[in-house]
C-alpha cells in the first residue's frame, strides 16, 4: 500500500515518475494527487431517443454499416460519410481527412463514436467526432488488445491511457459518467495523469484528515480521503462539487493558518506605548490645521490612536482612495508617537514619492519640521530624508539624525532597510504602497527597533484592494478604509479617445491642455516609455518597441523623450514644458518636481514616476498616450494625480488600439467609474489571480489550484473565522497535529511573503 508520502518512482517506477517530476514537479503522492483535473470529459448518455437535441453531446456503440468517400460541394476536397447503425436505429457521421480513416472506419467495425449531435433538415449527424474503433462483429467491447486502440480525438486518447497492467485496454473506462482532463504536455498527457491516478488510488492507503471532525461537521464536509478520491474520479455531480469544495476549503485555510499565525506571534510581542496627550506636537498639529478633518478621517485616526496606545505592535493597513487623505492621517499618528519620547520611519517605493513625502510633510508641519533651528517651535521636530542618490554629505547628515534621535520622522526608499541605518529609538514604521514591498522588506525595517521591543506597523495603499485579496494576503493586519474624498474636491472626469478614428481628438486634447494653462492650471502628459535604449523603469525596449499586450506587428508606442519634443515645438511651444522620467538623477528629478509643483511648469512629460504620492493641486489636465498599456488600478492612480484642487480634474486617455476590442473596452470601463474598489475588482477580474500575483507567484504559489480569489469569497471568508478560532482554542496548535502539518506542508510562510509582494 502507498501513503502520501511515498515517493513516484517508488510507487510506479522511475520511467513513469521521472517525466512527471521534470514537467511538473510532481515527486510524490500528494503531487500528484493534488494535480487536480481542470475540467472534466461527460459523454451524455446511449442513443435512446430518435431524435435528440442539436448541441447535445452523445455518445454511440454502434457498427459502421457503409462508409462512402465523397466530394464537398461548395469547395475542394472530400469528405467520409458514414452511417452507423445503434439501438436499430440508423445515424449519419461525416468525417473529414478521410484518406486517414477509409481504411479504418469500414463496413462491419464497431466502434465508440462521441460527439455533438447537428441537425440538417429533419435528419442529424455527428460532424467529425472522436471515435476509437472495437473490434468486428464478433468482438464484444469489453477488452482490447493494447496494439489494436485505433481511433482519433479523445476518446482515442482515452483509450490509451486505460492500458491496464497486463497491457490491455480496459474499456470500462469508457462507462464513467465523468473522465478527468487534466493539466499537460505534449510530453506527458491527460490520459497519462489517469492511468497513474488510477493506478495510486488503488493503492492509496486510507488518508488521514487534518481537519477535526468539529470543522468539517459544522461545515458539511467530506473526509479528505473521499476529495482526494471523488475529485479525479467522481461518479455524480455531487462528488465532484462536494470534493472541490473540500479541497478549496483546505486551501484557504492553509493560507489563513499562516496568516492567523502571524497575527498571532505579533500579538505576543512587546511595544512602547504611545498614548495620545493633549499638549504635544500632535494637539499642536491639529489647532494649526486650516481645514476640518471629513468623518472618516476622524474615525480611522481614533482607531489608530487606540492601536498605538496598546503594549503590544498595531499591525494595521490604511485602504484610501486616491486624494482621500491617508497621509495626514498617518502623520498625525507619527507625531503622537513622536509625542511619546520616540521616532518613526516612512518607507516609500520610489525616491520621488520619498522626497514628495517629505516636502508634503514639512509644508503640513511648517515650524513644528524645524527641530534644531533657531527659533524653532518648542515642540518641533526635525523630519530625515534618506534615498540612495542623495550626495555623500546629505546621507551624512541624514543618517546622523536618525542614529541621534534628532529627526522624529525618517523617510526614506529602500535605503532605510540598509544594516548602516540605525535608529535611537524607534516605534512606528510606515509603509507607503504596501504591495510594492515584501513581508521580508517591512521586517528588515521593524527589526531596527531597541531592545525586544516591535515598532508598530502602518501600512498604507492607495490601490483598492478586493475583500478576498485583502483577506488572503493581508490577512495579518486589521483594515481600515478611508472613502470619502476630502470636501471641495470634485470627482474626475475621464474620456477615452480612439487616436487612429478620430485623430481631430488628439489635437483637441493638446488644446484642452493650452485652454487649462490659459486658465491659470498645470497638466500632466503620462507616457509609457522613457524611450531611445531600453526602458529604465519598465524594461521593454525603447524606440520602437512594440506593445507588450500585441502582437509582434502592434503599433508602436511613444515615447516620453519623443513626445516632450514635439510637443515644446508644436502644439505647446509657447508653454513651460517639462520633463520627468526614472532615468534622470535624484537632483533632477527633484528640480523637476520643485517647479513644476511651484507652477515654474505648464506641463509635465512624464512616465510612471508620478503615479503615487505626487501632490500638485493645481494640476487639473492629465493626458495618458497608449493608455491600454498601463493596468486598471495604474489608470486609476494616475489620474488620481488630478483634481486635488478646488478645480474640475478631466483626464484624457488615448489608445491607438481597435475601439471594438477588448483592451478599448477596458479603459472604457475605467472611464465610466471613479470607484477604486469596483475598477479593483475590475482589474482581478480581467488579469485573473495569477496575474494579480505576478509571474513569480503564480509560479510559485502551487497551493492555489481550485480556489478562486474572485469566485470563492464566501469561503475564504470562511476559512479565515476558522483560522483565528482554532489558535484562539490552541494557540501553539499542540492538540492540533493535523492542523499544524496542514499549515506547515499545504503552504509554507515563503508562500505567503510571495503573496504579500503581490
Amino acid at each position: 500500500m502507498a501513503t502520501l508520502v511515498d515517493r513516484l518512482d517508488h510507487v510506479l517506477g522511475a520511467a513513469v515518475a521521472t517525466p512527471l517530476a521534470e514537467t511538473f514537479g510532481i515527486h510524490t503522492v500528494e503531487d500528484l494527487l493534488r494535480h487536480y483535473p481542470h475540467r472534466y470529459m461527460t459523454h451524455g448518455s446511449e442513443l435512446g431517443e430518435k431524435e435528440p437535441i442539436e448541441g447535445d453531446h452523445i455518445t454511440i456503440v454502434a457498427t459502421v454499416e457503409s462508409a462512402t468517400m465523397r466530394s464537398m460541394k461548395n469547395r475542394n476536397g472530400q469528405f467520409l460519410a458514414v452511417t452507423l447503425a445503434a439501438d436499430g436505429q440508423r445515424i449519419e457521421a461525416t468525417f473529414f481527412s478521410p484518406h486517414k480513416l477509409k481504411h479504418v472506419v469500414v463496413p462491419g467495425r464497431r466502434g465508440m463514436f462521441s460527439g455533438k449531435v447537428k441537425y440538417f433538415g429533419k435528419r442529424w449527424n455527428l460532424t467529425h467526432p472522436s471515435y476509437v474503433i472495437l473490434g468486428g462483429d464478433d468482438n464484444d467491447g469489453a477488452v482490447v488488445p493494447a496494439g489494436r486502440i485505433v481511433g482519433a480525438g479523445s476518446l482515442a486518447g482515452l483509450a490509451r491511457g486505460a492500458v491496464d497492467a497486463s497491457g490491455a485496454v480496459d474499456m470500462s473506462v469508457f462507462d464513467r459518467a465523468f473522465v478527468p482532463i487534466y493539466p499537460a504536455t505534449k510530453d506527458v498527457e491527460s490520459w497519462t495523469f489517469m492511468r497513474c491516478v488510477r493506478q495510486v488510488l488503488d493503492q492509496l492507503d486510507d488518508v488521514t484528515d487534518p481537519l477535526p471532525d468539529s470543522v468539517r461537521r459544522e461545515r458539511g464536509l467530506v473526509d479528505i480521503d473521499t476529495a482526494l478520491r471523488s475529485v479525479h474520479f467522481p461518479d455524480t455531480v455531487q462528488d465532484k462539487d462536494s470534493a472541490r469544495e473540500r479541497l478549496k476549503f483546505d486551501e484557504a485555510l492553509a493560507v489563513q493558518l499562516v496568516l492567523a499565525d502571524r497575527r498571532r506571534d505579533a500579538s505576543t510581542r512587546v511595544a512602547a506605548r504611545c498614548p495620545p496627550i493633549t499638549d504635544g506636537i500632535a494637539a499642536e498639529f491639529d489647532r494649526r490645521l486650516p481645514f476640518e478633518l471629513t468623518a472618516g478621517q476622524h474615525e480611522v485616526a481614533a482607531e489608530i490612536a487606540n492601536d498605538l496606545s496598546a503594549p503590544h505592535p498595531m499591525s494595521r493597513l490604511l485602504q484610501g482612495e486616491v486624494g482621500s487623505g491617508k497621509t495626514i492621517v498617518a502623520l498625525r499618528a507619527m507625531l503622537q508617537v513622536i509625542d511619546a519620547g520616540h521616532q518613526c520611519a516612512l518607507l516609500a517605493p520610489t525616491e520621488v514619492l520619498a522626497s514628495q513625502h517629505a516636502r508634503s510633510i514639512r509644508s503640513m508641519l511648517g515650524s513644528l519640521a524645524a527641530g534644531g533651528e533657531l527659533g524653532s517651535h518648542e515642540l518641533a521636530t526635525k523630519v530625515a530624508l534618506l534615498t540612495g542618490s542623495m550626495s555623500t554629505a546629505a546621507k551624512r547628515s541624514a543618517l546622523l539624525d536618525a542614529v541621534t534621535g534628532d529627526a522624529g520622522i525618517v523617510i526614506g526608499t529602500h535605503a532605510l532597510i540598509e544594516d548602516r541605518v540605525e535608529f535611537l529609538d524607534l516605534a512606528m514604521v510606515v509603509v507607503d504602497e504596501q504591495h510594492r514591498f515584501g513581508v521580508e522588506q517591512r521586517d528588515a525595517l521593524r527589526a531596527k527597533a531597541r531592545g525586544n521591543t516591535s515598532p508598530h506597523l502602518l501600512v498604507m495603499t492607495a490601490t483598492p484592494i478586493p475583500r478576498t485579496i485583502a483577506m488572503s494576503t493581508l490577512g495579518d493586519l486589521e483594515t481600515s478604509v478611508l472613502t470619502e474624498l476630502p470636501r471641495g474636491r470634485s470627482p474626475i472626469i475621464s474620456n477615452v479617445v480612439p487616436a487612429r478614428a478620430k485623430p481631430a481628438w488628439v489635437d483637441r486634447a493638446w488644446q484642452r491642455i493650452r485652454e487649462e494653462v490659459s486658465a491659470g492650471r498645470q497638466a500632466y502628459v503620462v507616457c509609457s516609455r522613457i524611450g531611445d535604449d531600453e526602458d529604465a523603469e519598465t524594461g521593454k525596449k525603447g524606440k520602437g518597441a512594440k506593445k507588450s499586450t500585441a502582437s509582434e506587428d502592434g503599433p508602436e508606442t511613444t515615447a516620453a523623450l519623443d513626445l516632450y519634443e514635439t510637443l515644446s515645438a508644436g502644439p505647446m511651444h509657447d508653454l513651460r514644458v517639462g520633463l520627468l522620467h526614472g532615468r534622470l538623477s535624484g537632483d533632477d528629478k527633484d528640480i523637476t518636481m520643485s517647479e513644476f509643483n511651484s507652477g515654474e511648469i505648464d506641463v509635465l512629460v512624464c512616465t510612471t514616476v508620478v503615479e503615487v504620492g505626487v501632490d500638485v493641486p493645481n494640476a487639473t489636465v492629465m493626458v495618458i498616450v497608449d493608455a491600454d498599456r498601463f493596468g486598471v488600478s495604474q489608470l486609476h492612480q494616475l489620474r488620481g494625480r488630478i483634481g486635488r484642487g478646488g478645480h474640475q480634474g478631466l483626464c484624457i486617455m488615448i489608445s491607438y488600439l481597435s475601439p471594438m476590442g477588448g483592451a478599448f473596452a477596458r479603459l472604457e470601463a475605467v472611464a465610466a467609474t471613479n470607484d477604486g474598489f469596483e475598477l479593483a475588482k475590475l482589474d482581478l477580474a480581467t488579469r485573473r489571480e495569477g496575474d494579480v500575483l505576478g509571474a513569480a507567484q503564480s509560479g510559485t504559489v502551487s497551493g492555489l489550484r481550485l480556489l478562486s480569489f474572485i469566485d470563492d469569497e464566501d469561503i475564504i471568508a470562511d476559512a479565515q473565522d476558522c483560522a483565528r478560532s482554532l489558535f484562539a482554542q490552541d494557540p501553539s496548535l499542540a492538540n492540533n497535529p493535523g492542523i499544524a502539518s496542514m499549515m506547515r506542508s499545504a503552504w509554507r510562510s515563503d508562500r505567503v511573503d510571495y503573496l504579500q509582494k503581490s
